[in-house]
């Protein structure tokens, strides 16, 4: 809310230099609370494929869970008006391979009871067919 009074006051002060930075500066914020919020929507989804995966059997509970977050990265990576996405393919599959050790990390509580470290979990599953199989769920619908 600050930026935008600081930014009505550059524009009535005729500073249009300044408030284009301004402008420029809370599209980064923006942005960067979008990509914020597809990364964590990703750790979750990625702790349930992987649980998937290592369990060999899934749960109502995870897949509506796997639903909800892939509806929730496409909602956060699409740009309403422009029709557009914040994240292209590249850029979200890398932001798929960030939050896998921390989505395995997750797992390793939950899958198998929490009996498995992340590493001794990870070693169960293959960590490409998971990005894979989330690449291929979020840009179903979404890109």
């Amino acid at each position: 809310m600050e930026e935008l009074l600081e930014l009505k006051g550059l524009l009535l002060g005729g500073n249009i230099s300044e408030a284009l930075l301004l402008v420029e500066e809370m599209t980064e914020m923006s942005k960067d609370d979008k990509l914020n919020k597809v990364f964590s929507f990703s750790i979750i989804l990625l702790m349930h494929l992987i649980k998937q995966r290592a369990e060999k059997r899934s749960t109502k509970s995870w897949a509506t869970s796997i639903f909800n977050t892939v509806k929730q990265i496409q909602r956060s990576n699409k740009r309403r008006k422009a029709g557009e996405y914040y994240l292209t393919g590249a850029e979200l599959r890398e932001t798929l391979e960030d939050a896998y050790e921390s989505g395995l990390k997750q797992a390793a509580l939950e899958a198998f009871e929490g009996r498995y470290e992340a590493a001794e979990l990870g070693a169960m599953v293959d960590r490409s067919a998971i990005i894979d199989q989330a690449m291929t769920l979020i840009l179903e619908d979404g890109e």
